[in-house]
């Protein structure tokens, strides 16, 4: 839906419902070229050596808030990775790809198969009707933060998350009880799922990632519902949190307690 209108996070779509991004258009707007596919890459200071690898037919920009990435959008070192996401949106949002999808400049921490959903993606054997979470660990976070933001062993101060004040400056609504999502910030969205908001809808956002504390730890929690989705599986919602979709030797978790049908890695 191109400039439709303003989706609330209470009405979420599930995922699989939108129109498969193989059959977008060949142009939008006044004759603005369609990219099926397109790589969005948050960098700081991270080794890029892993892109140039990104399969064939993979349109890929990369945004550079750290300095020395050759081709890169240069950026203000402000809002993290959500602010670099943000901008894309707003920026492109008239000439999005059909599928766009957002990492940090070292995803293979949290989405260590991202190579392959790529190419999955990009020869067309997978598709994204809408909106999917990339990573392999889903669990879940209250609106203070205490379950895990507080107790991230990069949060020195164990300072809490306001979730609420975050929440009531982009929806009309409640702040939910908890938020379940996948860690890491790594997603893919089609264009039609992004539009399903009116432009101003991420501008206000995008404004938001650079004035609200921890900003883009509260869009991590729910990047699902910005584009008004719950992209946690149907499957997997019944199961006890957290969820491990690949082994962990640490842990303990090994294949058999990977959810069948979430297997592949």
């Amino acid at each position: 839906m191109k400039g439709g209108r303003r989706r609330h996070p209470g009405a979420l779509r599930q995922p699989g419902s939108g129109r498969d991004p193989r059959h977008a258009r060949a142009v939008h707007g006044e004759g603005v070229m369609i990219t099926p596919l397109e790589l969005v890459v948050a960098r700081y200071r991270e080794d890029l050596a892993w892109v140039p690898r990104v399969p064939a037919g993979v349109r890929v920009t990369t945004y550079d808030k750290g300095g020395g990435a050759s081709g890169a959008v240069a950026l203000p070192n402000v809002g993290r990775e959500a602010h670099t996401y943000l901008q894309h949106l707003v920026t492109r949002y008239d000439s999005l790809a059909a599928t766009t999808v957002f990492c940090q400049g070292r995803p293979f921490d949290h989405v260590p198969d991202l190579q392959r959903r790529l190419t999955r993606l990009a020869d067309g054997t997978d598709r994204v009707p809408d909106f999917r979470w990339l990573g392999f660990v889903i669990d879940w976070d209250d609106p203070q933060g205490q379950r895990l933001f507080r107790t991230w062993s990069k949060n020195d101060d164990q300072r809490a998350l306001d979730m609420d004040g975050f929440w009531r400056a982009l929806w009309p609504l409640p702040v939910p009880a908890r938020f379940v999502f996948y860690l890491g910030a790594h997603f893919a969205v089609a264009s039609d799922a992004v539009r399903a908001q009116p432009k101003s809808f991420y501008e206000r956002a995008l404004a938001v990632s650079q004035s609200h504390p921890d900003a883009a730890h509260c869009f991590e929690r729910c990047w699902d519902r910005v584009f008004g989705c719950d992209g946690i599986p149907a499957d997997l919602r019944p199961r006890p949190l957290p969820v491990y979709l690949r082994p962990i030797k640490r842990l303990g978790i090994t294949w058999h307690d990977v959810p069948a049908a979430h297997r592949g890695w």
